[in-house]
């Protein structure tokens, strides 16, 4: 039984089919617009329709961007030398927010996966290749601890090795405030061979 109208019903459809956005979520999502000044809600679905309209890959990096150039790449105080391979911009964001970064970046937009029928042609990959043609110094592969974000370091790894430009995979291991004891193996065997000297 359907206890709200056709137009509540909808909303409440459509927000639930936003990633991580449950049902109880979508009502409680549903119910805090409907409630809201028309003028935010027109504020709202202006910002949803013109970030869709607009926003774009970044013409170098993949990242979205509502310009030619992201930020990043438009900044000439960034090292162009190095690239961070990541595999979506969410990555990308987290990096930034540590704000001890001060290379450049290449989304992936995905990372292969052959049980989901993601092959190294349904990424970034060959963009990342052609970044390479001009004076690269390093490529850290920043993918995600993952079975996936693992092959596709690997690959990366494979293809640009005969280059002789250096590559380097980003540390992994126990997370601050971990208790050891329920860590998996993998992650503490991570951890020890990643040591650094005190």
């Amino acid at each position: 039984m359907n206890y709200y109208s056709s137009q509540i019903s909808r909303l409440i459809e459509e927000l639930s089919r936003l990633p991580g956005i449950g049902a109880k979520t979508a009502q409680r999502l549903a119910f805090h617009i409907i409630n809201l000044p028309q003028d935010q809600v027109n504020n709202l679905s202006q910002a949803i329709t013109a970030a869709k309209q607009h926003v774009r890959y970044c013409s170098n990096c993949y990242t979205l961007t509502d310009n030619e150039l992201c930020p990043i790449c438009a900044s000439e105080k960034r090292n162009r030398n190095i690239i961070m391979v990541v595999e979506n911009p969410r990555d990308l964001a987290a990096y930034e927010k540590t704000g001890r970064y001060e290379g450049v970046y290449h989304v992936l937009h995905g990372a292969i996966s052959p049980m989901l029928g993601i092959g190294p042609d349904d990424i970034k990959l060959k963009e990342l290749m052609q970044r390479l043609q001009g004076e690269i110094e390093e490529v850290i592969i920043a993918t995600n601890s993952s079975l996936e974000g693992e092959t596709t370091a690997m690959y990366i790894s494979k293809l640009i090795k005969p280059t002789g430009i250096k590559v380097s995979r980003i540390a992994s291991g126990v997370p601050v405030g971990g208790d050891l004891e329920y860590i998996d193996e993998v992650t503490l065997l991570r951890a020890l061979e990643g040591r650094v000297e005190l």
